[in-house]
């Protein structure tokens, strides 16, 4: 055979396989999957945390078990005062979930320095395993919670760089590759609620963390067999050479203006996403025990909440994407802050609505229907769909080019900060009443909205889109590229 078409036939092959998944690469059917199963592990593990902890390990006649208990129980009670063991379980909770959005940085570094993508990837699915696995022993629970950050921190960020790796710079199928990508963790946030929820709930609590646990090992297995259609690890060298060879430009006013304003946000942002991250702390505990579950005489699992929510949550990008764009059809577009502040006052309207709800619990003395459920779940998601994927747009349009993915970081901060907020706030739901206690959490949503109209006011200008903006392609906000919740 001649080398012509040695070549031609070597081309050939990289063709088939780069159109071989729904024209896609092979290798982004092989993430995805792989993608699925982690997320199946981490939301069936969340999904039962914070029930797992108050129904159960916190109480007085298990927690003494957990080894570790009363050095954890002191550093948070020297900060927040006497916890009972729902609001210390709210406090473990809200820490686990915050720290969630902190590690991923660390991991980052770790694949860019030290260990390459592949083997970061790797190292954080056999220590979520491990995690999840250790979690069926009562002694070994905060080993198990710090191997799930540690895993957690390796894997997240590092297996969505890959998707991105796969595509050329200027391959228009990158945004439809990550509605790919994020529809396999759509699937596995509404299957994990139903499957580990329902085996921790009526069977045992270790059969859902174990479930979990399988779900991680079965991610690795798919993982591995995929690793000859993963992108080739990016070379250290080159891109140090690159970046030192590379010309540095000082950043202008404008730039170093935006660059304070987006680090100013994130308290705000914090304060957008409090009822949002309450759906898997406060509002479960609050759900069993003020909200009708039994369908058909069988008393349905809290967790299948969650799979509600995701379902929910599904729909309402799905929809959100489609009015955007049917709306910049007929008028103009409103920016990303105006966005976010509209989809901020009507996340406010979900805690306002269980504000209703609690009354009527207070005045019948009954338990409420599964349609207040479903009305909290539809408004938050409603509203989180035009915050949490918009301001991801927001930052990466209006971050210095320099500074682009260390922004993007810092954005994930105002979860990182919520979740440990959400957690402190939850500690009041045995003290305040349901009523002040939802009003609260709209008071503060529908206050971060209003402060977010303040900023488009004040500093419009300089957030405003500018050429060069304009040609930057799609943004997360229309390509659907948004991280479940």
């Amino acid at each position: 055979m001649s080398t012509s078409a040695t070549h031609e036939r070597a081309a050939n092959d990289r063709a088939s396989h780069d159109r071989a998944f729904f024209g896609h690469p092979a290798g982004l059917g092989w993430l995805a999957f792989c993608e699925l199963w982690e997320r199946f592990s981490y939301y069936g593990m969340q999904a039962l945390l914070v029930l797992y902890l108050t129904n159960y390990l916190f109480l007085p006649e298990n927690i003494g078990n957990v080894a570790g208990i009363d050095a954890v129980r002191h550093a948070i009670e020297g900060v927040t005062g006497p916890r009972s063991p729902q609001q210390l379980a709210s406090a473990v909770f809200g820490l686990y979930a915050g720290f969630v959005y902190l590690t991923p940085l660390f991991g980052g570094l770790l694949a860019d320095r030290v260990l390459g993508r592949t083997k970061t990837v790797v190292t954080g699915a056999v220590l979520m395993a491990t995690g999840h696995f250790l979690m069926a022993f009562e002694a070994s629970f905060f080993i198990a919670l710090l191997c799930l950050l540690v895993g957690v921190g390796c894997f997240k960020g590092n297996i969505a760089a890959q998707v991105g790796d796969l595509y050329a710079p200027g391959d228009k199928r990158r945004a439809s590759a990550f509605q790919i990508f994020m529809l396999a963790v759509q699937i596995a946030v509404i299957l994990a609620p139903i499957v580990c929820g329902t085996l921790g709930e009526k069977v045992a609590w270790h059969w859902g963390f174990g479930a979990a646990g399988v779900g991680m090992v079965i991610g690795l297995f798919v993982y591995l067999a995929g690793r000859r259609y993963l992108p080739p690890e990016p070379l250290r060298e080159r891109r140090a050479d690159k970046a030192a060879a590379a010309p540095r430009t000082p950043m202008t006013g404008a730039e170093k203006g935006r660059l304070v304003l987006l680090i100013a946000l994130i308290p705000v942002l914090m304060g957008t996403v409090v009822g949002n991250q309450q759906y898997n702390n406060a509002f479960p505990l609050w759900s069993q025990k003020y909200m009708d579950l039994v369908l058909f005489g069988w008393q349905v699992p809290v967790t299948w909440l969650q799979a509600v929510d995701a379902i929910a949550s599904t729909a309402t990008m799905i929809a959100s994407i489609a009015f955007w764009r049917w709306w910049a059809t007929r008028r103009r577009e409103p920016d990303e802050i105006t966005k976010m502040a509209f989809g901020s006052l009507i996340a406010a309207a979900a805690p306002a609505l269980l504000v209703i709800a609690s009354g009527i619990v207070d005045h019948s003395h009954e338990k409420i229907g599964f349609g207040w459920a479903i009305g909290y779940t539809l408004l938050n998601d409603i509203g989180f769909a035009n915050v949490m994927p918009v301001g991801l747009a927001l930052y990466s349009r209006t971050a210095p080019h320099k500074f682009e993915g260390l922004m993007m970081g810092t954005y994930y901060l105002h979860l990182f900060l919520a979740n440990i907020f959400v957690g402190w706030l939850a500690g009041f739901l045995e003290t305040m009443p349901g009523q002040q206690f939802w009003g609260l959490h709209a008071a503060l949503v529908g206050g971060a909205g209003a402060l977010l109209l303040v900023v488009k006011l004040v500093f419009g200008k300089l957030l405003a889109p500018t050429a060069a903006d304009n040609g930057q392609g799609a943004s997360p906000a229309s390509s659907g590229a948004v991280p479940a919740h």
